[in-house]
């Protein structure tokens, strides 16, 4: 038998002894997304004039930027749990959230004033966003790790730190909600930051409780 029929099989024999890995992952992005919640709005929340916000494509934007992400980053790593079923067009769509964000960026750099790029990239919140995207998303980054586990990713650092950008852009898809600096200057930097703070972690929890 060939090594990829023998992963193969491997990884079949894991599914067929409960769940299946779909239902698995949709049960623990459930989960993921309850946790996420749970500790965003027991902690800030949203910002007070949200509704108002929300009429500004700026602050709406940077829903499209991390939603994008976690949802490219969840078929990626959905996909490395299960041996054979990643491809090189997956990963391809991991390049959408970057690509607005560059978008968003040159657009920002168009029509503001050089003067005031600096103090936008800065903002005023760096340090919170630096401290919540994390603070949110490490409770999914533990579900998404528990599923990849039930799989059989044969990439498990990889596999881990695609869990971590899905953690990351879960996170921050709530932190958004609450954060102040709507530029995508800001965005762009500490968001970023922080969403590779998770990749980081995702790779190392992959690396240590990712066997099989």
């Amino acid at each position: 038998m060939k090594t990829d029929d023998l992963i193969r099989a491997l990884g079949a024999d894991s599914r067929n002894a409960g769940p299946s890995i779909d239902r698995a992952w949709l049960t623990g992005g459930a989960a993921a997304v309850a946790l996420a919640a749970i500790v965003f709005f027991a902690t800030i929340g949203p910002r007070a004039d949200f509704m108002a916000a929300a009429h500004t494509m700026r602050f709406l934007f940077k829903f499209v930027f991390t939603a994008s992400l976690a949802l490219t980053a969840f078929l990626c790593a959905r996909a490395f749990s299960m041996p054979g079923a990643y491809s090189r067009r997956m990963g391809l769509a991991l390049l959408l959230a970057p690509a607005l964000m560059i978008a968003a960026v040159m657009a920002e750099l168009t029509v503001m004033p050089e003067q005031t790029w600096m103090p936008r990239m800065i903002g005023t919140n760096s340090m919170i966003c630096m401290s919540f995207i994390p603070l949110i998303g490490i409770g999914p980054l533990a579900v998404f790790i528990a599923v990849l586990r039930y799989g059989a990713p044969t990439r498990p650092v990889l596999a881990g730190a695609l869990a971590g950008l899905l953690a990351g852009g879960l996170g921050a898809t709530f932190y958004a909600a609450h954060c102040f600096d709507d530029s995508p200057l800001f965005v762009a930097v500490w968001y970023t930051i922080a969403i590779a703070v998770m990749a980081a972690l995702g790779a190392i929890a992959g690396r240590v409780f990712i066997r099989w």
